[in-house]
């Protein structure tokens, strides 16, 4: 009778269990997209491109998914589990920062039946999680079981900015992106990414990205997530620590550069050392613990908060202690010379007499080899108060008035006719308003690149033509 019983209690929670995983399969998505790709080396053209990937339908009638499975969309089809149509899908919400975003359906026939996924909490390490999603190797779909390995800030690959991330040894594969990972049947993560020459080793977007995500959307406007504009230093090293007044007792970080829009400028100082942010003690080599014996990047307690809230900051100044609160008002673009990697948008650009420029960006840099390692180092550096773009040629097509010039390609112009300039479209504005007969173009090393203008306007149309270019200037230029 006893084993009457266990086996009767067995088969009830089996059964349960079934009837639970079938519930939470009919709330996961295979998204299917059509994007239009900007070539960046050719920037007034584009290629379409066709992928799938994954998402999870959440309360709200919202689907779940990664910025990078719908970034640069031209059209989005979604289907559920279980089903063969396909519903026309639109992007509600998108993070390229934090590689989130939201979907909408119209059709409300999609919803029917489906009971929405729900939150948990940040996972521990150790934790079991299951993987759901449509990976490549079948058009069905794949569930696939695993162990948390490591919760620390890692760079997201979508977007480059480094965030709080979840590691799994769950098998991932592409198609998988957007998918949601689930723990006692909530998400605590969706999948982003995965290192290719690895054995299982792929990575969530935390649940606290996402609820962060979804906080920032609710005013239908995304504000981002804060930088503080600080150049900071380790304090491992002990002649460093003597030389600014630090005993055993004293951890943190040395703050050796304020860029001039950073949310803290006027309130912190070069020289300054961080010993904790929000609260919470910063080690001597930039972490913070968020949980017992758990260290991570001290930027996680500043990730936390919303743009336009308040941190506080401990800081020591002439062996000093002080403590300041300040506004979050800045992302990453608003301090960097070179903007995070752009999506959903044509990248700017002019022709002039054959010799094309554009701004830095970061997808720029990625589309070619060319002179990357001296570009890569300017996109590390902070914008100015008379600089906060650069402009390159990107390329010279080939023509006679440019004999001797097709070598220049990827080259960052610092000043037109002897003059500076703060941005691209400053750039533009001056090339445009020239009145002498030569441009001179010159880096910071003193090259120059020297345009005859009335020889460039010239033959404008005719190089144009001959390369099959439409617009001689970017949308944004002609608006």
């Amino acid at each position: 009778m006893k084993q009457l019983l266990i086996l009767l209690l067995s088969t009830l929670f089996l059964s349960a269990n079934v009837q639970q995983d079938d519930v939470t399969k009919q709330a996961i998505v295979k998204i299917y997209t059509v994007a239009k790709i900007p070539n960046y080396q050719a920037p007034w053209s584009s290629s379409m491109r066709s992928s799938t990937g994954s998402g999870a339908i959440i309360e709200g009638e919202y689907i779940l998914t990664n910025a990078h499975v719908v970034a640069n969309q031209a059209f989005l089809e979604v289907q559920r589990y279980g089903q063969r149509k396909r519903y026309i899908a639109k992007v509600y919400a998108v993070s390229h920062q934090a590689d989130l975003a939201l979907l909408k359906v119209e059709e409300k026939a999609f919803f029917e039946g489906v009971k929405p996924l729900t939150f948990g909490s940040l996972p521990n390490v150790e934790q079991k999680i299951v993987v759901y999603g449509y990976p490549m190797g079948g058009s069905t779909l794949s569930a696939t079981i695993g162990v948390v390995s490591r919760v620390e800030h890692h760079t997201y690959a979508h977007s480059g900015e480094t965030f709080l991330a979840v590691q799994v040894d769950a098998a991932v594969n592409p198609g998988n992106s957007g998918g949601p990972a689930l723990s006692e049947g909530k998400i605590v993560g969706v999948v982003m990414q995965v290192i290719s020459k690895s054995q299982n080793i792929g990575y969530l977007v935390p649940v606290n990205m996402v609820l962060h995500f979804i906080k920032d959307m609710k005013d239908r406007k995304y504000d981002g997530i804060a930088d503080l504009g600080l150049g900071t230093q380790k304090l491992e090293n002990p002649a460093l620590r003597r030389y600014y007044g630090l005993d055993d007792n004293i951890s943190g970080k040395l703050i050796n550069k304020v860029v001039h829009k950073s949310s803290f400028a006027g309130a912190l100082q070069e020289g300054d050392i961080l010993t904790a942010v929000d609260g919470h003690n910063v080690e001597d080599d930039g972490t913070v613990e968020f949980r017992k014996h758990e260290y991570t990047y001290f930027h996680h307690y500043v990730d936390t908060y919303q743009m336009g809230e308040t941190v506080g900051l401990d800081i020591i100044r002439d062996q000093k202690p002080m403590h300041v609160e300040i506004m979050l008002k800045h992302t990453a673009d608003d301090v960097y010379l070179v903007k995070t990697t752009r999506y959903d948008t044509m990248p700017s650009y002019f022709v002039y007499g054959g010799y094309v420029f554009s701004p830095l960006t970061r997808n720029l840099i990625r589309s070619t080899n060319r002179n990357r390692l001296k570009l890569s180092s300017i996109a590390s550096k902070w914008q100015s108060d008379d600089k906060n773009e650069v402009v390159v040629l990107l390329k010279v097509l080939a023509s006679d008035i440019s004999r001797g010039d097709n070598n220049f390609g990827m080259w960052a112009i610092d000043k037109v006719n002897g003059e500076t300039f703060k941005n691209f479209k400053e750039f533009y504005q001056k090339m445009e308003a020239l009145k002498s007969q030569y441009i001179v173009l010159e880096d910071n090393d003193g090259v120059k690149v020297v345009i005859d203008k009335k020889e460039a306007q010239e033959k404008q149309s005719e190089i144009l033509k001959k390369y099959n270019i439409q617009f001689d200037k970017s949308i944004d230029l002609r608006d």
